[in-house]
């Protein structure tokens, strides 16, 4: 999905409660987040790895001048043959630490093994963020974040959720703008495009 069809996306849900929920929980990840932080870890659950949420954070860390927004990847299960930036294993985890923050990504249960691993990040500092599908059972993943946002069934796919918030965390809310944040929207529209017609990038 594409700039274009975000705008149009954000179009029809004008006067709706999920651009304010996705501008509000996009806020606060990027809010948890500082240039000389930890760092943001991103995890979906074992049969759903959120590549493309990966992609366009990258992006947006990039377009917007918040390098602080490309997130490290963590994978439940590495090939033997994977480049550096995508071989980390669910250990990274583990040694998370104070000032990091994790984004989980699950559209079906995150597993026993994973909640764990997000639990114990939390206990040690860590400040955890969930996206969800709205399934049954998304609750053990709410207890343990500080700020989840879930899918509508009956409205939003979590796809489309995802792309809200991946463009929202690089917008700039504050009152004094970053250098490298005061492009108008049809510059970063133009950019885009240009992005969207280059071959992918090799990291993802």
């Amino acid at each position: 999905m594409d700039a274009v069809r975000v705008a149009l996306l954000r179009e029809v849900l004008a006067g709706t409660e999920w651009l304010q929920a996705t501008r509000r929980f996009a806020g606060a990840l990027r809010a948890s987040l500082t240039p000389h932080g930890g760092g943001l870890l991103l995890v979906g659950s074992e049969s759903y790895e959120p590549w493309h949420l990966a992609a366009h954070l990258d992006d947006e860390a990039a377009w917007s001048g918040l390098p602080e927004l490309s997130p490290t990847l963590v994978r439940h299960h590495v090939p033997a043959a994977a480049p550096a930036q995508l071989s980390v294993g669910l250990g990274r985890i583990e040694a998370a630490r104070r000032g990091e923050t994790l984004l989980v990504v699950a559209p079906d249960r995150p597993g026993a093994a994973l909640l764990e691993r997000v639990h114990g990040a939390r206990r040690v500092g860590a400040t955890v963020f969930a996206m969800d599908g709205g399934q049954p059972d998304a609750g053990e993943l709410h207890d343990i974040a500080h700020d989840a946002l879930t899918a509508d069934s009956t409205g939003l796919d979590l796809d489309m959720v995802q792309h809200l918030v991946s463009a929202a965390a690089g917008e700039n809310s504050s009152p004094v703008p970053r250098p490298r944040s005061r492009r108008r929207f049809r510059d970063r529209l133009s950019r885009l495009a240009d992005q969207l017609t280059a071959p992918p990038p090799t990291r993802w």
